[in-house]
């Protein structure tokens, strides 16, 4: 039997009118979105989808956000959306019903969702440049993505540039332990002979340093996230994560306590293909010996830069209108620049407002670039 209504729904929207829809979101605080007429409904999250209790609680919002459609509307959804990642519980679960049910399946890249999310929050349909910055998803090109510049407007979703990518040492627990991408950092700046040494105390240290030389087991990422990851390693601020972010909070709370920074001259390049490179950034903070004083540069200038890097596709684009989503939008001071950017150049700024940047806001961003979908 399908859940009552009152325990599937956490949030209800007024969003633009069409077709229902249902959407399951991704892996990390799952939740599940149905879109009936102008209404959007977002389950609370079930957590994330790696455990079968977990699992279990989203198939159970699934199947009653269907059953509500189904009474809203008197009809089956038009699409049913989920994550581009075919291994997600969450995909697999969405190809069951839609087999079930005979809807048609939509997968919707992750950063286009993210963005998609906040367009939806404001009822916004014209293009936008979307600033999507998180810790990890899937790309069209296979790898891990998360530090994305795009251009979306509804279904279309254009990857105008993207982070420089770095080496993931040992792969997904090089995202567990900041040190790991801090060595990414060293070797991508030439100084990978530095790693044992400096990582001493990391019994694999010769090790990731070997698997950074020789190209294996290092998967590589345009994440926003393990940047923050590899300054606070390369701060020493957190070397292994043992809660959500702990390196990113922790490098937030040494910018803030140390105070304002001007940023790094030349911290950053923007590359004619459209590649922002923040090495320089991170080459500064190899031998920084105030740590708060490196955190509140590396604050600074990321921002910095990621307003020039907007700028420049304004320029290319003449898109006048910004979305913020992914969760390295939690970050204040990364909010607060660029909210003062577009208030300075009378660019619109659209940000989450009753959902949050982060992942819980998926399904809703899948949801909306399906029904956009369906006009085209």
């Amino acid at each position: 039997m399908p859940m009552p209504t009152s325990h599937c729904i956490e949030h209800r929207l007024q969003v633009s009118s069409g077709p229902p829809v249902l959407a399951l979101g991704a892996w990390f605080k799952n939740t599940v979105c149905a879109l009936a007429a102008d209404q959007a409904v977002v389950s609370p999250t079930v957590g994330d989808l790696d455990s079968v209790d977990a699992c279990r609680a989203h198939e159970g919002m699934a199947r009653a956000l269907l059953e509500w459609l189904k009474q809203e509307t008197g009809q089956l959804p038009a699409r049913i959306a989920h994550d581009l990642h075919p291994d997600f519980h969450s995909s697999r679960f969405a190809a069951e019903l839609a087999q079930a049910t005979g809807v048609p399946l939509l997968a919707v890249q992750h950063h286009h969702a993210h963005i998609a999310a906040i367009c939806a929050e404001h009822r916004w349909d014209g293009p936008v440049l979307g600033l999507a910055l998180d810790g990890v998803g899937l790309g069209h090109d296979g790898k891990a993505w998360g530090g994305e510049l795009l251009q979306v407007q509804g279904a279309h979703c254009q990857r105008w540039g993207h982070l420089r990518p770095l080496a993931l040492p040992g792969a997904d627990r090089a995202a567990q332990e900041p040190w790991r991408m801090a060595a990414a950092a060293l070797h991508a700046l030439g100084r990978g002979a530095d790693i044992p040494a400096r990582f001493a105390d990391h019994s694999a240290a010769s090790g990731v340093a070997q698997l950074l030389a020789h190209g294996l087991r290092c998967p590589t990422t345009s994440s926003m996230g393990r940047v923050f990851d590899a300054a606070a390693g390369l701060l020493g601020l957190c070397s292994i994560m043992r809660t959500e972010a702990e390196a990113a909070i922790a490098l937030e709370q040494a910018a803030t306590a140390y105070g304002p920074c001007a940023p790094l001259a030349q911290g950053w390049q923007v590359q004619a293909d459209g590649q922002l490179n923040l090495l320089p950034l991170l080459a500064s903070l190899v031998d920084e010996q105030n740590a708060g004083r490196g955190a509140a540069r590396f604050h600074a200038t990321v921002a910095a830069a990621l307003c020039a890097w907007l700028e420049q596709a304004i320029q290319t684009t003449g898109i006048t209108t910004v979305a913020l989503g992914g969760g390295c939008w939690f970050n204040q001071y990364l909010l607060a620049a660029m909210r003062q950017h577009c208030a300075t150049r009378g660019l619109r700024c659209l940000e989450a407002r009753t959902l949050r940047p982060g992942d819980s806001a998926i399904a809703l961003g899948q949801a909306w670039v399906a029904r956009a979908a369906l006009h085209h």
